[in-house]
């Protein structure tokens, strides 16, 4: 069969070192595109990998005709150009937070559909191996049922992981529209809900502005949340970890602990009350200093190739996405709020 033709629309960090890596890897992708507002940056990957450069995603959507797009640009970009990508018929994998409203995730869902293609968003926590075996360890019952949680993304920032460094846009409110929230903690929604296998009921939000200077974003929070089977638990994201990042979900259970990623070596730890103790070694965690394929863009091909729509689908996308707009209204309205 034919190679899927795959345009990439934003050419910043996350697109270096995950997106085009990971597609020029994949033996069913043939990369014809690449746009930027820095033309230089288009023209790059452009002369890289023989393909086209483009500073207007428009125009690169009617001249080339990708089967399928990755969005990777600033996040009050990511419904505009993939509505416009749906519309110009490819399929659409878009970076988190999918969108900055609701409203927008509904119109970029609604896209997919009248045009057909699949929308999927890139929360790659869900595909992290060792994400994936403690899903598998849950589900075969031996902690029974999970009773409280935490689970927390921190690291020291985006300016020494963006292409812009301190003038990246992920501190400009009107192109970010939210800072730590948007970048750690709704992969954090994500995965609560993926690995409780459970939807968020209530909300109560602490957001803040501590300590980056110059911006109005966020760059820590911390939420309680109630799950709809009755679990509670934190939700952290924090963009001042300067030293000693964190990526770790604490799950207490009826019959012990697991621990996920709290140890420099054992990414699963689990203590049952029996007093055994179980130690996985399952590779280490993706970090913005040493990356590790995503699996994101693998699962995105997998679907358009085999025709199979996107376990991380749009809707997946949105409710994660909603958990963290209603940490704002909390925030805001000093209220907890109910989903």
């Amino acid at each position: 069969m034919s190679k899927l033709r795959v345009a990439v629309i934003g050419c910043g960090a996350i697109s270096k070192h995950r997106h085009i890596p990971e597609y020029a890897a994949n033996p069913h992708v043939e990369l014809v595109a690449f746009c930027d507002p820095v033309q230089e940056r288009a023209k790059h990957y452009a002369g890289q990998y023989g393909a086209k450069a483009y500073t207007d995603y428009e125009t690169l959507l009617r001249e080339v005709k990708p089967d399928a797009v990755s969005v990777c640009t600033p996040n009050a970009l990511h419904a505009p150009v993939s509505i416009a990508a749906a519309k110009a018929g490819a399929h659409v994998l878009v970076e988190k937070p999918m969108a900055a409203t609701e409203e927008e995730a509904l119109a970029m869902i609604e896209a997919a559909k009248e045009n057909g293609v699949y929308l999927m968003v890139g929360h790659n926590q869900r595909l992290m191996p060792h994400h994936m075996k403690a899903k598998q360890i849950l589900n075969a019952g031996a902690l029974g049922k999970v009773l409280t949680f935490r689970t927390s993304f921190g690291h020291p920032g985006p300016e020494s992981w963006s292409v812009d460094g301190r003038d990246s846009w992920f501190f400009r409110k009107d192109e970010a529209i939210m800072g730590a929230m948007g970048d750690l903690g709704v992969h954090k929604s994500d995965l609560i809900r993926w690995l409780l296998d459970d939807e968020v009921a209530d909300v109560a939000g602490f957001i803040g502005t501590l300590d980056k200077a110059g911006t109005d974003v966020d760059d820590n929070a911390a939420c309680v949340l109630r799950m709809k089977s009755g679990i509670i638990g934190t939700l952290v994201a924090s963009w001042t970890y300067y030293q000693g990042g964190d990526n770790g979900t604490v799950l207490w259970c009826e019959n012990g602990i697991m621990k996920i990623d709290t140890h420099p070596d054992d990414q699963i730890i689990v203590e049952l009350r029996n007093g055994s103790i179980e130690r996985h070694k399952v590779g280490a965690i993706a970090t913005n200093e040493k990356q590790t394929a995503s699996g994101v863009i693998d699962a995105f091909v997998e679907s358009i190739v085999t025709k199979t729509p996107p376990s991380i689908s749009g809707e997946e996308g949105m409710r994660s996405l909603k958990v963290i707009l209603a940490a704002f209204e909390s925030q805001a309205t000093g209220q907890v709020v109910r989903l």
